[in-house]
């Protein structure tokens, strides 16, 4: 039979971070209700279990080791899963509906594992998504009808507080083989003028800036129209970072373009949700996931 190695006590971890956090055994040991020779028990015990030095005493007070620093990061996610998993089994069931509105681009590319987390940690709570356009979804915000959106910075109703969860390049897309981008006018496929679509200002005031001609060919109420119809060849379109189908490419400089401008994307609370425990939840998981995995890593190559 293979002897399996001993498992890491979280007590002797979390009293290490401690520790390296505040540079003193004696502040440790009073946060955790031990005596200092207690604390000081516990890392000679993790230090034998590893066979490293992991604290050591300097004029600056206690500090880590080289492999000390390496233990606390993984120490610190190690205490955090530990402590999520009591709190989860601990706490009574969270439950309720919550109603989140997104754009249908935000929906697909950013959406699927922050949602999947949720429900992970929140299996009871109720989701209802919407996926409208952004100024559908701030008209319905104010009525009352969702708890919860995503917006497109710049279209969020006068006088609601919301927060930036990204914002990063927006960029052009499409058919690598068949050079739209030589044509002129050049042809686009955008969202419709009428939802204020910051997208498409953006894209044809950078060509107007650039002295380019362009017509919108294809008007689309969503980014799936938008990039079915890069696909077959017809226009180019724009997009935040995201991981785009088989068959259409980042296009930029190289092919004749101008640069475009950074956008946002704001998550918003209605006044009514705020203190409920499913909602509450929810917006911290959708803050915590645009911070955590932006699309960004995915995708994008200049």
């Amino acid at each position: 039979m293979i002897a399996l190695p001993p498992g890491l006590d979280p007590d002797l971890l979390r009293a290490f971070v401690l520790i390296a956090e505040g540079g003193s055994f004696t502040r440790a040991a009073e946060r955790v209700g031990r005596t200092q020779s207690a604390v000081s028990m516990q890392i000679r015990r993790l230090e034998e279990m590893l066979g490293h030095t992991l604290l050591v005493r300097t004029a600056k007070g206690v500090q880590p080791t080289p492999q000390g620093m390496w233990l606390l990061d993984r120490a610190r996610a190690l205490l955090a899963l530990n402590d999520e998993i009591i709190a989860n089994f601990r706490a009574p069931p969270m439950v309720g509906t919550v109603r989140l509105g997104t754009p249908d681009d935000y929906a697909l590319n950013w959406l699927p594992a922050i949602l999947a987390r949720f429900a992970e940690t929140h299996p009871a709570v109720e989701l209802e998504v919407v996926c409208l356009n952004s100024d559908v979804l701030a008209q319905q915000f104010q009525d009352g009808r969702l708890d919860l959106t995503l917006l497109s910075e710049g279209l969020e109703p006068r006088g609601i507080a919301a927060q930036r969860v990204w914002r990063g390049p927006l960029r052009w897309v499409g058919s690598p083989t068949h050079g739209l981008h030589k044509r002129d006018p050049l042809p686009l496929a955008l969202s419709r003028p009428d939802n204020g679509c910051a997208w498409r200002n953006a894209a044809l005031g950078a060509l107007r800036q650039a002295g380019r001609q362009a017509r919108v060919t294809y008007n689309s109420a969503t980014q799936t129209g938008c990039f079915t119809v890069a696909l077959a060849g017809l226009a180019i379109t724009v997009s935040t970072p995201c991981t785009l189908p088989e068959g259409l490419a980042w296009l930029g400089e190289a092919e004749g373009l101008p640069p475009l401008p950074e956008m946002g994307i704001l998550l918003l609370r209605h006044e009514a949700s705020l203190g409920v425990p499913a909602a509450d939840a929810l917006a911290a998981h959708i803050t915590e996931g645009f911070r955590r995995a932006s699309p960004g890593d995915l995708a994008i190559a200049a």
